[in-house]
């Protein structure tokens, strides 16, 4: 009985320090490909994701406007900032998900939009994000769904969030959203690389 008892303490103890563990917190991981409307679009339709906000990195001003990125004169990239719960999604999954949404097969462009502030890249921050992103695009290029890669791999030093009006820009103007979207051409482009399963 005395074992039992024991036992059963143990039980309940192991069960009260499991529920008292916090949750892992939120994770981030900045990711380029092209125009920050549509991938912030793309990846809040992600479950797991938290936020997806619109913004710069890459380049050395500070505090860099649309203006300037866009006229590809401040070395910036237009990115998302991906927010996530690391509990329901990893960051291999995200790569994945990142790969199937963009072009890789290309320089310094993405769909309609050209420029270097416009190619793919991935923005990492530690050394398990790098060895990942390189895990990742060698399963790609061994499955020879594409032959070639040409998404950067540039460490994050910082993210400057776009102006206001660019956040959940698809949201506040869907119907100017949809017509560039179909305009550029991305998810045309998209299914003829991945196929559309992966969409």
């Amino acid at each position: 009985m005395k074992r039992f008892s024991l036992f059963l303490t143990t039980l309940l103890l192991a069960a009260a320090a499991h529920a008292q563990s916090p949750a892992p917190a939120p994770a981030t991981a900045v990711f380029g490909g092209g125009c920050f409307w549509c991938m912030e679009a793309d990846f809040e339709k992600l479950p797991g994701v938290i936020t997806a906000e619109s913004g710069y990195a890459g380049g050395k001003l500070v505090n860099p406007s649309y203006e300037q990125v866009s006229a590809g004169n401040s070395g910036h990239i237009e990115v998302v900032k991906v927010t996530y719960d690391p509990a329901k999604l990893t960051y291999a999954a995200l790569l994945d998900y990142f790969w199937h949404h963009i072009d890789p097969t290309v320089q310094n462009r993405q769909f309609c939009d050209s420029g270097n502030q416009y190619r793919s890249a991935v923005f990492v921050e530690t050394d398990a994000q790098r060895a990942a992103l390189e895990a990742s695009k060698a399963a790609i290029l061994k499955a020879g769904v594409v032959k070639q890669i040409y998404t950067d791999t540039i460490p994050l030093t910082r993210f400057y969030p776009a102006e206001d009006y660019h956040q959940d820009y698809y949201k506040k103007n869907p119907i100017r959203y949809a017509y560039y979207r179909s305009g550029c051409g991305r998810d045309a482009r998209v299914a003829e690389v991945w196929g559309t399963g992966k969409l």
